[in-house]
């Protein structure tokens, strides 16, 4: 896949969490580390995962959320700007790379914590009937 400049620039500031790639999502891109993912881009921004842990760095640093707008409603995720200058230095981005790859650690961890999902029927539903098993073979002497 051939990337813009601004998202090649980003998986190299991302390089150091380890095998880093893009992928096209909802006119930007997602970026993974190791599989995770941790940071967008969109409308020319990078934005890394950031979490109740690490949101107060970002907010400290004058970096702003990503929102746009859902159903005529304002939608706020938690992926959030980095300040300007670790855009332009790879050390100052290892920092802030960190805490969003700390952010998609712990959300993962905590969606294995998460017990599974099971369907409710609606109110007045009939029960789902069990799948017949099929009858077993007899076995030849």
């Amino acid at each position: 896949m051939d990337l813009p400049p601004f998202v090649e620039h980003c998986l190299e500031l991302l390089s150091p969490l380890g095998a880093v790639h893009a992928r096209r999502m909802f006119g930007g891109f997602g970026l993974y580390a190791d599989g995770l993912f941790v940071a967008l881009i969109a409308a020319e921004r990078l934005y890394l995962k950031a979490d109740a842990t690490t949101r107060a760095h970002f907010s400290a640093a004058g970096c702003t959320p990503f929102v746009y707008n859902g159903d005529g409603k304002s939608v706020t995720l938690a992926y959030w700007t980095v300040p300007p200058e670790a855009l332009e230095s790879p050390a100052q981005m290892q920092a802030w790379a960190r805490l969003a790859l700390q952010a998609a650690l712990a959300a993962r961890a905590a969606k294995a914590l998460k017990p599974a999902r099971t369907r409710v029927a609606p109110a007045g539903a009939a029960a789902p009937r069990p799948r017949p098993r099929p009858a077993a073979k007899a076995r030849r002497g």
